[in-house]
Parts: structure tokens; C-alpha cells; sequence
């Protein structure tokens, strides 16, 4: 194996060198606890602030609406629980989607047990959620939409601003996990009203266990981690100032680099699906043009198992997946594939490319040619 073709950016992202730097101080003589009262700890404290603000910013709302949280899991489960537990003299109704990630999906099937009730949106062979069913949905008990911004696995961004303004005039909060979408989508939670946004460190580049929820002011939320006054009360546990600092880096840097980096990414994996979709018995998951991720390719060809294109490209030294890295050991077809309404054995089928910073189009050449060689030998053994 001479390289490695690295096509699982969705899962994760290495840190970018300026991120590393930007942290570097913090790991080691700015080590002070951002609660202390002397220079070190105050420094830590500033730093912690500076990456809120570039933040804020980048999703146009206030600093002090941002919250850091150890991850998009942790934010997730504190918009939802926290919401839900704050709000439940109101209503006990949560409407979300069957297509969400699991840190959602798994949280709403623990407030059913809870006594909540969850309605969960079928969406079309595209991944949309269809508007006027979000409304059928709402009752006089519906307290919480929650709805992801572009989908982890097929790329899907839905019409996040129309259902914004649903909810906003129906007196339903809003929430949605927008870990794919930051970096890649211009996101405005005031003009999409948006009242609760899930956000992620390591898709943009950024170290792995950092995240943030943005709460709009005034909002009710129960908290989840109780422990010291950190994050203005909201959620105990000393700051990961380190990693922090490199989330807002990162978030920077996103912000300065993503209208170029999304066209050209947008080149590549318009490239990468017209290649692939020249195989025999292929089909793409997920919608066309500009209503998908810019760096998402999922794909299917029938006759072929996933997991074995996904072992066999390993072999050659690409990395890509059969779908999220968090449901990566389980033997069970994508619940989002299947929510399309691809059969079971056509979910098993396929596998997800989500492309970044370091591919090139030498590598979407090359990656597909091993794709259409791997096809081919596995259907030949199988005749």
C-alpha cells in the first residue's frame, strides 16, 4: 500500500495545522483553569470567549447564546432532553424525522420511555421531508421540531428556512443538527429561525470532543451536567480550553475558506457520480445539485455488498464507509436507506464517499476506476 486515499470526511476530520498551532499555548503555558482569577486562568478565559464570538458569527447570533459541549452528541441530547424536561407543563409531543443521526433518534426513543410522544416524518426517495406532513403533524401538544440540516449520509439538505418559518408560526421551537452542514452551508439561525443548532468540531478540521449548542435567548432548557457555574451556569465541567480554542479556529477558517471550497468540492463530486453511475447496476441515494452536501457521494450497485467494496477499497488504500461511522459495526442496513425506500438488500449495497481538503481529481479518477474494478470482480466470483 503505497498511500492512503482518505474519502470519510462526514465520519471525521485530521486538524488542520493552523488549528494545532492555535492550540498548542493552551495545552502547555496558558494551562490555567478559565475559572481561576490570576493571568494564566484569565487568559484561558479570553480564549474560550474569542471562540464563541467566532462562532456566533458564523451562524449570525449573539456570543452568549453559544454553549460548548464535549460534542454534536452532548448538544443534541441537552437541545432535546433539556427542552423537552423545561417545557413539558406546555406540551409532551416532539416531532422529528426517520432519517435523523442516531444521537437524536436514540435520545427521542428515551423520552417515549419517559411518557413523551415522538411523531417521526417519512421523508421522499430523495431524503425531503414533505412540508405539508410536518403541519399535518402539529397539535395542540407539539412542543419541539427537530430536523437535521444536511444528512450525515446521503447529503440531503432540506428546506431548513420553510421550516423554520413553520414552526416560528405555530409557537414551535426549533431545532436542528447542523454538524454536516457547518462549513459547507451559510448558515443564519435568525433568518432561518432557527431556535437550537447542534454543532461539531471534528467535521470541520477542528480536534475531536469539542462541540456547541446555540440557544436562543430566553429560551427554557433544563440542563443535563450539573457540576460548577461553567458556561454561565448551563453546563458544569471545566472548559476544554484547548480544544475549544481550536474549534474556533477552525470555525474561522471555515467561514474564510467555504464559498471556493465548496465549488470545487461540488466539481469533484459532481464528477465522482457521473463516473460512478457509468457502472453497471448503479444508482445514486440522495438528491442532485445543490440541495446535497457539496462533498457527499452515496451510491449503490446491485450485486454487491457494501461492507465488502468498503473491504476491498481498504485494501487498496481508500478509506470510505457504508455509512455513518457511528452505526459502523452494525450489520443492520441504514435506517436513512431504508427510509427512502430502498430494500433491505439494496441498502446493503451501497457506500457512502464524503470527499475534503486533501482530494484531488486524480483521486476521484483513480478511486473510481478501483471502484468499477472491485464491482466487476466481486459480481464475476458470484456468477
Amino acid at each position: 500500500m503505497s498511500k492512503i486515499i482518505y474519502m470519510d470526511y462526514a465520519a471525521t476530520t485530521f486538524i488542520k495545522d493552523e488549528v494545532l498551532e492555535e492550540m498548542m499555548p493552551y495545552l502547555k503555558g496558558f494551562f490555567g483553569n478559565p475559572s481561576s482569577q490570576y493571568s494564566i486562568g484569565l487568559r484561558s478565559k479570553m480564549a474560550i470567549e474569542s471562540s464563541r464570538d467566532n462562532i456566533s458569527s458564523a451562524i449570525n447570533c449573539k456570543s452568549d447564546e453559544v454553549f460548548f459541549t464535549s460534542g454534536a452528541t452532548e448538544a443534541d441530547n441537552w437541545a432535546i432532553k433539556g427542552f423537552a424536561y423545561a417545557n413539558k407543563n406546555k406540551g409532551d409531543h416532539i416531532i422529528t424525522t426517520k432519517i435523523e443521526h442516531e444521537a437524536i433518534l436514540s435520545t427521542c426513543r428515551y423520552l417515549e420511555e419517559e411518557g413523551f410522544k415522538v411523531t417521526y416524518l417519512p421523508v421522499d426517495g430523495e431524503g425531503f421531508v414533505n412540508l405539508d406532513q410536518l403541519i399535518d403533524s402539529i397539535t395542540k401538544d407539539t412542543i419541539l421540531v427537530s430536523i437535521i440540516y444536511g444528512n450525515n449520509e446521503i447529503g440531503t439538505i432540506q428546506n431548513i428556512k420553510e421550516i423554520g418559518k413553520i414552526c416560528n408560526e405555530k409557537n414551535i421551537t426549533f431545532h436542528s443538527d447542523a454538524v454536516q452542514a457547518l462549513g459547507k452551508v451559510p448558515i443564519d439561525v435568525k433568518d432561518s429561525n432557527i431556535d437550537m443548532l447542534s454543532m461539531s468540531s471534528h467535521k470541520i478540521y477542528g480536534p475531536k470532543g469539542v462541540g456547541a449548542l446555540y440557544v436562543k435567548k430566553g429560551l427554557k432548557l433544563h440542563n443535563i451536567l450539573h457540576g460548577g457555574g461553567q458556561e454561565r451556569g448551563k453546563r458544569g465541567g471545566t472548559e476544554n480550553v484547548a480544544s475549544i480554542v481550536g474549534f474556533g479556529k477552525a470555525v474561522e477558517i471555515s467561514m474564510n475558506t467555504m464559498k471556493d471550497e465548496v465549488e470545487r468540492l461540488s466539481f469533484l463530486s459532481n464528477r465522482m457520480i457521473e463516473k460512478l453511475l457509468e457502472i453497471e447496476g448503479a444508482f445514486l441515494n440522495g438528491p442532485e445539485g445543490e440541495h446535497r452536501l457539496a462533498n457527499n457521494i452515496n451510491l449503490g450497485f446491485r450485486g454487491v455488498y457494501g461492507e465488502d467494496l468498503v473491504f476491498n477499497l481498504d485494501r487498496e488504500g481508500i478509506c470510505v464507509s457504508s455509512g455513518s461511522a457511528c452505526q459502523a459495526t452494525s450489520m443492520e442496513p441504514s435506517h436513512v436507506l431504508l427510509a427512502l425506500g430502498l430494500s433491505r438488500e439494496l441498502s446493503k449495497s451501497s457506500i457512502r464517499l464524503t470527499i475534503g481538503e486533501n482530494t484531488t481529481e486524480e483521486n476521484v479518477d483513480y478511486v473510481c476506476e478501483q471502484i468499477n474494478n472491485i464491482v466487476n470482480r466481486i459480481r464475476t466470483v458470484r456468477k
